[in-house]
């Protein structure tokens, strides 16, 4: 079968806009299948780009915006494939297609649309396997057979090294899914080792007996997809794709020598529309794609005041639109569940000077949270629910910031930063996805201003939030207006009577108490983490742990924190510690 064009002469939106799914050339059942199960009448651009190439046979590199729809880019092949083999595939034949992801809710997201395609292919068995899971249940699932796995990297190999039941000697397609974020998650050498207990390495053999099936004759094909290139993807092109199709790469500024001494030719098509900038693929000042209809704003926070605004923002967002969700990011698990139980159960105080009227909680919306301390079921539940409804707010570490389709996000606000470009990018794709509208904002303190010149470096261009303009429309809420000549932030009357009462709320509440302290350490730990040239903007040492400990409603001085933290460690570690042995000799007494 010819190859067909990734990419032509004439423009993007002009193939995106003459195609269908059935152009091509999936089956027409298939067809049929994504418009009834998963409403898509039409395909996305890189869909449209990406489909009939990877149908074709070819080892392929998608490099796309998140949002764009990539999941389906190469599934959707796939299912066209294995639908039409004759005899039909049999569970017993073990795993076709393997796709691996790089968090668990990722992975539920991927089976939750494989289940939906494969609804008139019943043949056709999806499954998974994933940290946090029994294995012993996924093992009684590998040995019943799979035909399309996802996974995640660390519990593939697990099964790969201990469960013989794991029959993959009939594999055809190896997919790395948010490539770039398996790596940045640390599993590189469990990559590699997958890829050579597979023998899926470039130009690799695998031994006869370990092919011989009816299916042996059919070409392994790898598919790497990422929506940021750098030199730990290069690396795992050069190892694991074969001349591939790039597709995606069809910006003028981005040149493919670099990426070509990794992985070898490409098409001369290909190469000759990308143009001769001699800016290198993964050159750190490379500019991310990020839809056009994203609106991308700043706002300027002191320290001290950030617990307030983030709260007043979150307000006025509710109440200027009811009916949307919204996703805050966090640098650390504390934090999440800090700010989630203050949001959950934060009221006004009953001393308070307000109106009775007002004295309700103060989000009136559904509120969910999600981070990588939570156990499985916990997670997936949050997942599948703040899905399901119209208007919600979610706060999440970075587990939520790669891959996930959350419908109709409206909002994204990063609360923390997020460290490198790459990690903004995937943060905001959570919006603004499929061409639908949506927002970002970003917190930073004057000290952190510098970062906006880091994003622009990548051709992203923040606008500054009216910050002032909407702490003013609190004034209706038995609040003095906001005096024009007032410049401090922090003196707003607004932000001084909310500081008193969160800061009210909180040390007469212990339990909330303990999870600010345990946030407070969590995020100045985090804090000192940046890496690189971001360490010269993310200055631990500037930061004034006076402001920090206002931040997150604490009245205590940080060294009075410290030591009940510190006392808390201690504690822990006993009971840990002792917990330990008691194990050990209730084991001891049984054998």
């Amino acid at each position: 079968m010819e190859v067909k064009k990734s990419s032509s002469k004439v423009s993007s939106e002009e193939v995106f806009a003459s195609c269908s799914f059935s152009s091509l050339g999936l089956d027409p059942k298939l067809c049929d299948q994504l418009k009834e199960r998963l409403g898509y009448e039409v395909p996305t651009l890189v869909q449209a780009q990406a489909i009939p190439v990877i149908i074709s046979g070819r080892h392929v590199l998608v490099n796309a915006a998140t949002g764009t729809g990539k999941t389906l880019a190469y599934l959707a092949p796939v299912i066209h494939h294995l639908q039409k083999y004759d005899p039909k595939i049999d569970r017993s034949d073990g795993t076709f297609a393997l796709v691996l992801v790089p968090t668990r809710e990722l992975c539920m997201q991927v089976l939750e649309i494989l289940q939906k395609i494969l609804h008139r292919f019943h043949w056709i068995v999806p499954g998974y396997i994933m940290g946090g899971e029994k294995r012993s249940k996924e093992k009684a699932r590998l040995r019943k057979g799979i035909s399309i796995l996802v996974a995640t990297p660390g519990r593939l190999l697990d099964h790969l090294r201990n469960t013989s039941s794991f029959l993959y000697k009939n594999l055809r397609w190896v997919i790395f899914d948010e490539a770039d974020r398996i790596l940045e998650l640390g599993f590189g050498k469990d990559i590699e080792e997958i890829i050579d207990i597979l023998g899926s390495r470039q130009q690799s053999a695998v031994a006869k007996d370990d092919i011989t099936s009816r299916y042996s004759h059919f070409q392994r094909q790898n598919l790497l997809l990422s929506a940021t290139l750098n030199e730990k993807v290069n690396e795992l092109a050069q190892i694991s794709l074969e001349n591939p199709v790039l597709i995606g790469l069809n910006d003028k500024k981005v040149q493919l020598k670099s990426f070509r001494e990794h992985v070898g030719p490409v098409e001369s098509d290909l190469e000759n529309e990308m143009g001769n900038s001699g800016e290198s693929l993964c050159s750190s000042d490379k500019e991310f794609k990020l839809p056009a209809q994203l609106a991308q704003r700043y706002v300027k926070v002191p320290c001290g005041a950030r617990l307030v605004v983030l709260l007043s923002i979150l307000k006025h967002l509710f109440e200027r639109e009811a009916s949307q969700k919204i996703v805050v990011f966090f640098s650390t698990c504390d934090a999440v569940d800090f700010h989630y139980s203050l949001a959950t159960d934060f009221q006004w105080p009953l001393n308070s000077q307000m109106e009775a009227e007002f004295r309700q909680m103060f989000l009136g919306c559904k509120i969910f949270r999600s981070h990588g301390k939570m156990d499985n079921e916990k997670r997936r539940a949050t997942f599948q629910a703040f899905k399901a409804e119209k208007s919600a707010l979610l706060l999440s570490t970075d587990v939520a910031a790669r891959g996930l389709d959350f419908p109709k996000v409206r909002y994204i606000i990063q609360y923390d930063s997020p460290g490198e470009a790459a990690e903004y990018v995937h943060r905001v794709g959570r919006t603004a996805r499929l061409g639908e509208e949506g927002e970002s904002l970003l917190f930073l303190q004057p000290l952190e201003i510098d970062y906006l010149q880091d994003l622009e470096k990548h051709g992203v261009v923040l606008g500054e939030y009216p910050l002032l303009k909407m702490l003013d429309g609190f004034s209706a809420h038995g609040i003095k207006k906001h005096v024009k000549n007032l410049v401090a932030i922090e003196r707003h009357p607004w932000v001084l009577s909310l500081q008193k009462a969160l800061e009210t709320f909180i040390s007469t509440t212990p339990r909330i108490k303990k999870l600010a302290q345990n946030a407070f350490w969590s995020w100045v730990k985090a804090y000192s983490t940046h890496r690189g040239e971001l360490k010269r903007i993310f200055v631990v040492q500037k930061l004034h742990l006076g402001h920090v400990t206002k931040s997150f409603a604490l009245k205590e001085q940080p060294s009075l924190v410290s030591k009940s933290n510190q006392k808390e460690f201690k504690k822990r570690k006993r009971d840990e510690k002792q917990k330990g042995i008691s194990k050990k000799r209730k084991f001891a007494k049984k054998s």
